[in-house]
């Protein structure tokens, strides 16, 4: 499953309103936030000479969010910084004047946040985000999860204070009772995807995500030439390629979007040309992409920004986990969850297929950006798959 972008709003400009979510001014604004955290240290991004030789590229880099603000994925970076914009934009309101993020924790502002619940559906990562977020403003967090989170996961969330509401069927069916029940009650909706009449939040999710690009161009010797994107509703992807498409131009690196073939949810809108929900299949291993509904304001991103669409299968996904567990030569071993590595298991497909190699210009020269979007966060799960425990991995083989 390999296609090419043939949207007629490939390679368009952004949106004006896209390209300010995605924007410098955002992405600063979500680094300011983020220094207001605890655990708030960038993450790693590490070379992978061995593997880029053998792939026949020129140079490897993945950005490990398996590290992120103690959470163990990338998602830490956007739930709950909606969370604390909308905590601010509420104390505003009541205040009668501007509260900034330094502000969050005077007692007139913890007591605004104290009224409010927020809520959202969660495939796992997302949820503890939101929750965690909750609780850093002292706020009251409701997460619905479906059928498919695994016990360890919903645990995790549970953990960090949150209500936890068990919802039958899927992902997809969990973010519309969530909205349902959040109407219903006067619950503030914090989703990682969006429909109509409701963008803001989602992008404001996707704007703190834009950290992540941040860190990795102030590190990378060059910017990338590739960057492979897994996907569930698109929310991540359209991010990263967003803010490479704001900050490089003409410049930016070839986007491709990566999904697990049973959930490709935006190959299909791709191929279609127009968003569409695709049916359900078997679960698929990379739960934390397992969406059937693209996010529209990723999709109006996508379809401008995405050179490419593809979707890997499950023996790919842990295949990727097990290399990145025990790499060659002085590569470092990196802890990547069961949909961390699709990315990379997207570039190991493409690179070893002369048509799709040629189609994208991948060659010795290239300079391919994966990010680990998760670690071990079902780390019973990761020890299955791998036949190592996450601490494991990392004493077997330590960074030269």
């Amino acid at each position: 499953m390999f296609l090419l972008n043939r949207h007629p709003d490939h390679r368009q400009p952004l949106t004006q309103e896209d390209a300010a979510t995605l924007g410098l001014a955002g992405a600063t604004e979500a680094e300011r936030f983020l220094g207001h955290r605890d655990n708030r240290a960038e993450t790693p991004l590490h070379a992978l000479p061995a593997l880029a030789r053998e792939l026949g590229i020129g140079a490897l880099n993945v950005k490990d969010e398996g590290k992120r603000l103690g959470l163990g994925s990338f998602k830490a970076l956007g739930g709950a910084y909606a969370v604390m914009h909308l905590v601010l934009e509420e104390a505003g309101r009541r205040l009668g004047r501007s509260v900034d993020v330094a502000e969050l924790h005077e007692p007139d502002v913890k007591a605004i946040a104290a009224d409010m619940t927020f809520a959202c559906a969660t495939d796992g990562n997302h949820g503890r985000s939101v929750a965690q977020g909750a609780g850093l403003v002292g706020a009251r967090s409701v997460i619905f999860v479906h059928s498919g989170v695994s016990d360890e996961r919903v645990a995790a969330i549970a953990r960090l204070g949150a209500e936890i509401m068990r919802i039958a069927g899927d992902y997809d069916q969990s973010v519309r009772e969530a909205a349902r029940l959040s109407a219903e009650r006067g619950w503030a909706v914090v989703s990682d995807t969006s429909w109509p009449g409701y963008e803001r939040i989602p992008g404001l999710v996707m704007q703190g995500y834009t950290v992540i690009v941040r860190e990795a161009l102030k590190r990378l010797p060059q910017p990338p030439t590739h960057v492979f994107l897994q996907a569930g509703v698109g929310g991540f992807a359209a991010a990263v390629a967003g803010h490479l498409a704001v900050m490089l131009g003409e410049d930016r690196p070839k986007a491709i979007v990566v999904e697990p073939a049973r959930a490709a949810c935006l190959f299909e809108t791709a191929k279609a040309g127009r968003p569409i929900a695709i049916a359900h299949s078997k679960p698929t291993v990379m739960a934390m992409l397992e969406c059937y509904e693209p996010s529209l304001v990723a999709w109006r991103v996508l379809s401008r920004l995405g050179d490419a669409f593809m979707a890997v299968d499950e023996e790919d996904a842990v295949a990727v986990m097990n290399r990145l567990a025990r790499p060659a030569g002085n590569d470092p071993a990196i802890v990547s969850g069961e949909s961390g590595g699709a990315g990379l298991a997207g570039l190991i497909r493409v690179a070893g297929d002369r048509k799709m190699r040629a189609a994208l210009g991948l060659d010795a020269h290239s300079r391919v950006l994966i990010i680990n979007s998760e670690g071990a966060t079902d780390p019973g799960r990761y020890a299955e798959l791998v036949g190592m425990a996450p601490d494991e991995v990392m004493r077997e083989k330590q960074p030269a």
